[in-house]
This record gives structure tokens, sequence and C-alpha cells, in this order.
């Protein structure tokens, strides 16, 4: 269970370690996830990974607008060619960059019963998708960017 709301910012050792795969689906997992969307929620996120929260599981949500997306053991599969995107990250606070991402993937993924679900996504919901994924495999958005800045984060929403 998370131990407090507070985001896991870069330099701790969780954010660079591949996650663990979910084995159990029940009440702990589907709480774990009511908290993470509202700690999502709190800091302004449109998207957020377990190991952002203290957590070593593979348990990813992404909401490009107002339709939560819970992805658990996911693995992605490209299928354009990839283009530069802005993005942020909560545990990277007040920098920014541009990031090689597809404009459409599939995603295969476990719901919160354990269910078996694939997804095609595109546009922002792609973005979301492959930033979170690249958090439970130990990446943040800085290993790829092409240029890092600082911008204002009051007035941009993040990963």
């Amino acid at each position: 269970m998370i131990k407090d709301s507070e985001i896991v910012k870069i330099g701790n050792p969780l954010l660079r370690k591949k996650t663990a795969k979910v084995v159990k689906f029940d009440k702990n997992l589907r709480d774990t996830v009511q908290k993470m969307k509202e700690i999502m929620i709190a800091n302004n996120g449109v998207g957020i990974s377990a190991n952002q929260v203290g957590l070593n599981i593979q348990v990813s949500i992404a909401r490009p607008k107002d339709k939560f997306y819970v992805f658990i053991n996911p693995e992605i599969t490209p299928i354009d060619a990839p283009t530069f995107m802005e993005e942020g990250c909560l545990s990277v606070p007040e920098k920014f960059g541009l990031v090689k991402r597809h404009n459409k993937v599939k995603i295969k993924y476990q719901d919160l019963r354990g269910k078996q679900r694939s997804l095609t996504a595109t546009g922002f919901l792609a973005h979301i998708i492959q930033h979170e994924i690249d958090h439970i495999n130990g990446m943040l958005f800085v290993d790829k960017a092409n240029e890092i800045y600082e911008i204002d984060n009051s007035q941009k929403t993040q990963n």
C-alpha cells in the first residue's frame, strides 16, 4: 500500500528499476489504484505509475481527458513512426523536453480483475502510455529527451 502521497522524485533508485509483475488482483490492488488516481489528480498529472508513489509493481494510469485507463503488466507495440512531442513528469519537476513518441500504439495489459485486454491508442493517450511504460521499465523522459528545458509547471499538465 502507498505510505504517503509524496511523488517519488528523480534520484530515487526505485525510478531506475524495472518493476515487478502484478500477480495478485485483489482489494489491495484496487485500493492502490484508487490512491494513485487521487495523487495524480492532486498533482495535476495526466498519468502516473506505481513506482512514482513508491511501489515496485507494473501498474500505470492514464487520464488524457475525463476517462481513466488502468494498465497492469502492460506490453506495448508501436504502430507508426515516432515524432517529437513535448512532455514533463511528476517525478522530474519543472523540467520538460522533446521526446520521440509514436502517435499510435497497441497495448496489451491486464485489468483490475486480471483479465487480459488490448487497446489501440492514438494521440495524447498513446503518448501518456509510452511515458508510463517507460516508468515501469526504469526509464525517465530525460533519458530520451532531445532537449530539456525548465518551464513554470503551474501552467502544464505532467505524466
